[in-house]
């Protein structure tokens, strides 16, 4: 198997799930910046333009929530999911589905504000909210959303390493990520998981 990914992008959670599945696998960087992910040969393996990209055995998986869903799955001894609770695995998927439509989204109306709009004034306008409504999302995570020590509680899930990818934006968003006292040690205590530190370094290699 290889993920095509970015450093820092969206595609650090999928990275960081595969690798704490134990799931062999390859990764190869995108170079967004470049252009690579408009290319033909990369066009052909996700149509979209977008990171991340799992190509499988059994073929070719994209966005984040499946590719999580897929690295948890793959390997149950891992357990990176409730998978034989179905409520429980139900609130994972609402949290994640939470982080990729409405927080990601938030948080791409600055640097890809040219998706919805081309004035000029409306770009700033997208980005002058950007800061606003990443920490309005935050504070209801810490508040409503967040079990704690992980996200759901006790047992590590590939919602955290989805979670710890967006806490890493909230600095460039303007917002200051230590006022969520829990979010902020729950990006800490990732940050002390061997397979997050190994592919952190990785991300950096390949970016640098």
């Amino acid at each position: 198997m290889k993920l095509y990914y970015t450093p820092g992008a969206c595609s650090l959670a999928s990275h960081i799930a595969l690798e704490e599945s134990g799931i062999e696998f390859d990764s190869e960087r995108v170079d967004l910046f470049a252009g690579e992910q408009r290319t033909s040969e990369f066009l052909r393996l996700n149509p979209k333009g977008r990171i991340p990209v799992l190509v499988t055995p059994q073929g070719v998986i994209t966005e984040n929530i499946a590719i999580l869903m897929f690295a948890a799955m793959a390997n149950p001894t891992s357990r990176l999911a409730p998978l034989e609770d179905p409520f429980a695995l139900a609130r994972m998927q609402s949290f994640n589905a939470y982080l990729a439509t409405t927080v990601h989204v938030a948080h791409a109306h600055g640097p890809r504000g040219s998706r919805w709009a081309d004035r000029p004034e409306s770009l700033e306008d997208m980005k002058s909210k950007v800061s606003a409504n990443m920490a309005a999302a935050f504070q209801l995570i810490e508040d409503e959303y967040f079990v704690g020590p992980w996200v759901l509680g006790d047992d590590y899930t590939v919602a955290d390493a989805y979670l710890f990818t967006f806490t890493s934006w909230l600095e460039s968003d303007g917002v200051n990520p230590t006022q969520f006292d829990r979010v902020w040690q729950h990006h800490q205590s990732m940050l002390e998981r061997p397979a997050v530190q190994a592919v952190l370094n990785r991300e950096r290699a390949a970016g640098s």
